[in-house]
Parts: structure tokens; C-alpha cells; sequence
């Protein structure tokens, strides 16, 4: 592993580098007072609450594809959760250190990639649009508010979030393609 790490690094260091920037230019912002409203908002509702009520409503005036719905969505959900806590575990990058002078949130752990706040809200958002295509740019402007918030906040990198909601929609559309052969 050593070796490899060494092989890696020297690739990620420009990358490390834009992430950073990005970081301080946003930590050095001052936004108005609903755009930082917004971001946490967004960032409490990413916890899981939001997604909650998403099911549940699917689930009550979902029609007939409501369980279908609310099925891709939890097993979205589930291997969601499994994917960023495996992936945290195996890339263990610090979060940022940069603080925002309007935002002092603390963060559920000490690691950053990927965002699992992110994932989670691409994979959950995802698995319901697929279902109901109508209220999609509702469901997906809730994920974006979610994977914005996180570099708002200084939780989170650009890449972290950007890798997490990538992974997200592909595990969105996955629960939805394994549920349809079962």
C-alpha cells in the first residue's frame, strides 16, 4: 500500500491544491443571510430527515408505483450508507481546515472523501426521480442544496462532493435496475 500511496500522491497534489483554493475563497465569502439559511438548512436536512419525509410521501400519494418508489429509494439508501463508510474508512482524507467565519457546524466524523451527505441525497434523489420524472427537479434541487451546502459549510471539499453525488446517481439508478429484475 505504501508504494502505491506513494505513486498517487504525487497525482492528487494539483487537485489537493484547487480543492484548497476553493475552500478559502469560500470560507472568505460573507453571503447574505438567506443563502447561509439555505445552506444550513440544506446541510440538516442532507442528515436524513428530508429523505424521510420524500419516502413517506411516495409512499402516500405515490400511486402505483409507490412501493417500487419507496423499495429503490431505502435500497439506495442502505447501500448508499455502505459505500461512503467504506470509502471513508479506505481514503481517510481530513476534512478542511479552513473555517467560515458564519458557519460553525461540526462534523459527524474527522474524514471528508467521499461526502456522504452528498451520496446519500444523489442516491435517494435519484432512485425517486426515476419513479416520479415529474417531481424530479424538486427532488434534485434538494440534492444539490445538500452537496452545495457541504462546501458552504467548509465540511467538505469541491471533490469530495462532486465524486460522492457522481457516485450517488449511479447507485440511485443501480437500486432502481436491481429492483426492476427481482
Amino acid at each position: 500500500m505504501g508504494r502505491l500511496n506513494s505513486m498517487v500522491q504525487p497525482c492528487l497534489r494539483p487537485i489537493v491544491r484547487r480543492d484548497q483554493a476553493v475552500m478559502r475563497r469560500a470560507a472568505a465569502w460573507r453571503p447574505p443571510r438567506w443563502f447561509r439559511l439555505w445552506m444550513v438548512y440544506a446541510t440538516r436536512g442532507g442528515d436524513g430527515w428530508m429523505w424521510v419525509v420524500a419516502g413517506l410521501l411516495a409512499l402516500g400519494f405515490g400511486g402505483q408505483q409507490r412501493w417500487q418508489a419507496f423499495n429503490a429509494a431505502a435500497i439506495a439508501a442502505g447501500l448508499a450508507i455502505l459505500v461512503f463508510m467504506s470509502l471513508k474508512r479506505m481514503a481517510r482524507r481530513q476534512r478542511p481546515s479552513v473555517q467560515h467565519a458564519w458557519a460553525k457546524l461540526t462534523a459527524p466524523d474527522e474524514h471528508s472523501f467521499p461526502s456522504g451527505h452528498s451520496l446519500t441525497a444523489f442516491a435517494i434523489g435519484t432512485a425517486l426521480l426515476w419513479n416520479f420524472p415529474t417531481y424530479g427537479w424538486v427532488l434534485m434541487f434538494c440534492a444539490v442544496s445538500v452537496a452545495l451546502s457541504r462546501i458552504m459549510l467548509g465540511l467538505h471539499y469541491v471533490t469530495d462532493v462532486v465524486l460522492g453525488s457522481a457516485l450517488g446517481m449511479f447507485i440511485g439508478v443501480l437500486s432502481v435496475h436491481l429492483l426492476a429484475h427481482v
